[in-house]
């Protein structure tokens, strides 16, 4: 599964582009989501709150959509999904 990250997730990953294998073929958002920040832990603190749950201001993308409104939201299955997208809060005047 592959990921982009954007600013500050990029730096804490240590990259903007990271592959993250999956091991069943059938994959939901929230599996491939829990795969990333497994494999990435320094991520973890700027994607998920204390009850880990994804923290509101993070956007999150599959392949240029919203699956919170153009999908199933963590149901949604990203196998065939070419690129997952994270994104921190932007602010800047």
């Amino acid at each position: 599964m592959r990921w982009k990250l954007f600013a500050t997730l990029a730096e804490a990953a240590g990259e903007s582009t990271v592959e993250v294998t999956m091991e069943s073929e059938e994959v939901t958002l929230e599996e491939a989501l829990d795969a990333l920040v497994e494999s990435y832990p320094a991520l973890e603190p700027h994607v998920l709150d204390s009850d880990g749950t994804m923290q509101d201001h993070v956007k999150l993308l599959c392949d240029g959509d919203d699956p919170f409104h153009e999908r199933a939201g963590w149901e949604t299955d990203v196998s065939d999904v070419d690129e997952l997208a994270l994104f921190p809060p932007v602010s800047g005047g």
